[in-house]
């Protein structure tokens, strides 16, 4: 594992561009291994001539080829997971890693996306989710009431049923309604709920139904200025069993900036944290680097050991589909897919 320490290993992670470091005995070359958008980690290659333009191409291609054997193979082993980890986890921890997606970064021609999880001394429930389909981004974020063991279940059932609904092609209203009864009829805490902002969002036209169950409200943040969305109101999924759910809905311009946490990031010492004008700050970030940059500013002000967990997912919305966007921070995926397929 590489320190953030300012130096080419972190600059070629962060501009996601090839490195060369000029030593005594050689060059030194670092590629950044990606996909859509997802920093996987580095390829080095250590050289006795220096590099020119042809052979830095070659180099960043080998890498864009390792992120996908790196992809493929780490559903069968631990070795990659436990290259991510700096500290053991606990049980709680454990189900709420499970919990998460695989690639914590999406990148396509109509979007990026990208989430993060802060997780609490004690785990507080937190998850995110997405799922791309062939014209529709589904995503969620959403905290389950309590911490440790208990509340990582009562995650595990609402994401479970969330997601099993979504794969029916079930909409925000009828995922929620079910999540609602399932989180009420089986959780192992009675009482026990998850507070949650369900979106689908139109690949096409920009079009974003959100669903807010009695959480903290999603900002969007649109030619420089951040604003709080008007959601109808809805109770926590679990809560009242009977329960009713509207969605709202939203048409995304290019340039949008979407934006939704959980109270971690807006109660206890964290609301010391002037959030909108943060993220009025950093526009300028890939997502991946903006969630990165808010938990730390998090941490800042209410750690080192949070509360709460702190999760928080943006979405950048570019505009429909097309294959002439092309990226500087990002993983230009149709291009390099083209590229490696020449």
């Amino acid at each position: 594992m590489l320190p953030f320490d300012g130096g080419p290993a972190e600059q070629a992670l962060r501009t996601q561009s090839v490195q060369v470091v000029t030593q005594s005995d050689g060059w030194t070359v670092l590629a950044p291994v990606t996909d859509r958008g997802e920093a996987i980690g580095l390829l080095e290659m250590v050289l006795a001539d220096e590099p020119g333009p042809g052979v830095l191409k070659e180099i960043a291609r080998t890498a864009h080829t390792l992120a996908y054997v790196v992809i493929a193979n780490r559903r069968y082993t631990d070795l990659f997971e436990w290259g991510q980890r700096t500290t053991p986890f606990t049980l709680s921890g454990e189900i709420q890693r499970r919990l998460l997606p695989s690639s914590f970064t999406c990148e396509g021609s109509a979007f990026t996306l990208s989430g993060w999880l802060e997780p609490a001394a004690s785990i507080g429930g937190d998850t995110f989710d997405y799922s791309i389909g062939r014209d529709v981004l589904h995503f969620s974020v959403a905290d389950a009431m309590g911490h440790g063991v208990a509340s990582a279940l009562t995650a595990t059932l609402g994401v479970g049923s969330l997601r099993n609904s979504r794969r029916r092609s079930a909409g925000l209203v009828e995922q929620a309604a079910a999540a609602n009864a399932d989180v009420a009829g089986h959780a192992a805490v009675p009482g026990s709920y998850m507070t949650a902002v369900l979106g689908r969002l139109d690949l096409g036209t920009g079009v974003c139904a959100l669903l807010n169950a009695g959480h903290v409200p999603p900002l969007l943040v649109r030619d420089g200025q951040t604003e709080v969305l008007p959601l109808p109101a809805n109770f926590p999924l679990g809560m009242f069993p009977e329960a009713d759910y509207r969605a709202g809905e939203i048409t995304l311009r290019p340039g949008d900036r979407l934006v939704v946490v959980t109270d971690g990031m807006r109660e206890r010492d964290a609301a010391n944290l002037d959030l909108p004008a943060m993220l009025r700050s950093i526009t300028d970030l890939h997502p991946r680097e903006a969630v990165r940059a808010l938990a730390d500013a998090v941490l800042e002000v209410s750690g080192p050991t949070l509360p709460d967990d702190a999760t928080l997912l943006i979405l950048d919305w570019h505009s429909g589909h097309s294959e002439d966007r092309t990226t500087s921070a990002g993983a230009d995926q149709a291009r390099a897919s083209a590229a490696l397929a020449e």
